[in-house]
Formats: structure tokens, C-alpha cells, sequence
């Protein structure tokens, strides 16, 4: 389990739409992360949790939430669920940058 924040203060204030795409894009790039390293029949649980809050600056907190088949004890479990939570923020930050340039709209 790993979360963490991000702050993007040269943007305008998000709407609330642009909000929920945001958490949109960070759980399924975090879900997608996951199933390609682990094939779903050996999860026996995968949370992910995305909370936005504030307008400016946003405060980004993002949670993944994984349990292994037993079948998968020796696979980094920790590891993979840090590495969601990166990749999450990554598709975010691009979302993010997008929308501050009016040219890449």
C-alpha cells in the first residue's frame, strides 16, 4: 500500500469535471499498471482509491491496495502497488500539464 500528494499551483482552478477526470485517469492507469504485471486471477483483492481535494493547489492522494494468491508468495506485492501508485501520478502530472497548455487541447 503506498500513497502519496501532488501540487500543481501554475494551473487555473480545476473544475469539477476536470477533477473527476483526473481520478478517472490516475485508477486506471494504476489498475492497468497492476493487471499487466499480475494476471487478475491471482488478486484476491485490488483497491484503488484516488482523492482530489482543494482547487489551488491540489492536493492529489492516491492509494493502491493489493493481496496476492498465495500461489504468488514470492512476487513483490509492496513493490507493485508502489509502482502503481507512481505510474498513476505520472498519467496525472500529463493530464495536468495538458491542461495548463492551451495548445495541446
Amino acid at each position: 500500500m503506498k500513497s502519496g500528494n501532488v501540487e500543481e499551483s501554475s494551473l487555473p482552478e480545476l473544475t469539477q469535471e476536470q477533477i473527476e477526470r483526473l481520478s478517472t485517469i490516475a485508477e486506471e492507469t494504476a489498475r492497468q499498471y497492476v493487471l499487466s504485471k499480475v494476471q487478475a486471477k491471482f488478486l484476491e483483492t485490488l483497491n484503488i482509491t484516488v482523492e482530489a481535494e482543494g482547487g489551488k493547489p491540489l492536493t492529489l492522494a492516491i492509494e493502491v491496495e493489493l493481496v496476492l494468491s498465495s500461489v504468488m508468495k514470492d512476487f513483490d506485492a509492496r513493490g507493485l502497488a508502489e509502482e502503481a501508485v507512481k505510474k498513476a501520478f505520472e498519467s496525472a502530472e500529463k493530464y495536468l500539464r495538458e491542461l495548463g497548455c492551451p495548445s495541446q487541447k
